[in-house]
């Protein structure tokens, strides 16, 4: 399996047309047999770069996922990153903020949560969720404490856009890697998910109704993932629009892109010095006789 990232990624400067973007490509894959035979030799490749990352202890690896509801977010990072040692890997979902982060700005807490260097974070939503859903609510911005001027402020979101380059730019300097992927869902599949959660008893706790009435948003959103995209894909920090309604193709494509993300850093295990094999086989001899 070869997928060309660049198919899905989107180039820094490059406007962002979701409608001329597909939201299910070709087949990667010849059968479910064959799917998890793909997948899990990705997890293999993943689980190999993320010991020889934790072992470098230079590089770390933040991977941002964003979509609208039941995109599958929440079954890419289960079945793409299972195959890693938990000690390597930190999930972080954002939620609403709460009253201690409404006291500060809004990359505060994600800064928080930033993996650390020999690590993979993966942010289930993120600070994007600030020019997106707020975006879309602007009345959430009363909520946020800001000055006045600010909420007032028409380029409010061309300044946040700006803030989250810089900060983006900020970590890859500092030996932070950072992918973001869009799962980018058809509005009937997300209808028929929603479907699938109500008429499957075992999957009604997936269901919010909230969900429904976020969809009567959809061109709104669609236009502000449309901005977003546009304005913070960079050469360090790209976005990839995954195609999400077949959710096998887009964990092949999630998986892949890691992969070779991940294969482009120049890492390699700490050199063992010659006085140090020495002790080593010192030891051995004597574990050998106990």
């Amino acid at each position: 399996m070869r997928i060309h990232r660049s198919e899905f990624r989107v180039d820094e400067g490059k406007k962002v047309d979701l409608d001329k973007r597909p939201t299910r490509v070709k087949d990667l894959y010849e059968s479910d047999d064959d799917y998890e035979k793909l997948l899990d030799e990705q997890k293999e490749a993943l689980n190999h770069l993320q010991n020889l990352q934790y072992a470098h202890d230079r590089y770390a690896l933040l991977v941002i996922f964003q979509a609208m509801d039941a995109a599958g977010k929440d079954g890419a990072i289960k079945h793409v990153m299972s195959g890693i040692n938990p000690a390597g890997c930190q999930v972080h979902a954002f939620k609403q903020p709460n009253p201690d982060e409404l006291e500060h700005d809004f990359l505060w807490r994600a800064a928080k949560a930033l993996p650390e260097r020999g690590r993979i974070g993966i942010f289930n939503r993120s600070y994007y969720e600030e020019v997106l859903v707020v975006r879309v609510h602007p009345e959430l911005l009363g909520k946020q404490k800001l000055p006045d001027e600010v909420v007032k402020d028409k380029g409010i979101w061309k300044g946040r856009y700006r803030a989250i380059r810089d900060f983006e730019a900020n970590l890859h300097r500092n030996g932070t890697r950072v992918i973001k992927f869009f799962l980018h869902l058809s509005k009937d599949e997300q209808r028929e998910r929603f479907l699938a959660r109500i008429d499957d008893a075992e999957k009604n706790w997936k269901f919010n109704p909230g969900d429904v009435e976020e969809r009567k948003r959809w061109k709104d959103y669609m236009k502000a993932y449309e901005a977003c995209l546009s304005a913070t894909s960079t050469k360090e920090a790209p976005w990839y629009v995954v195609p999400a309604d077949d959710k096998k193709n887009a964990r092949l494509i999630i998986a892949q892109t890691i992969v070779q993300t991940m294969k482009r850093l120049e890492m390699s295990y700490p050199e063992t010095t010659p006085e140090h094999r020495k002790e080593l086989q010192a030891l051995r001899k004597k574990l050998a006789r106990s």
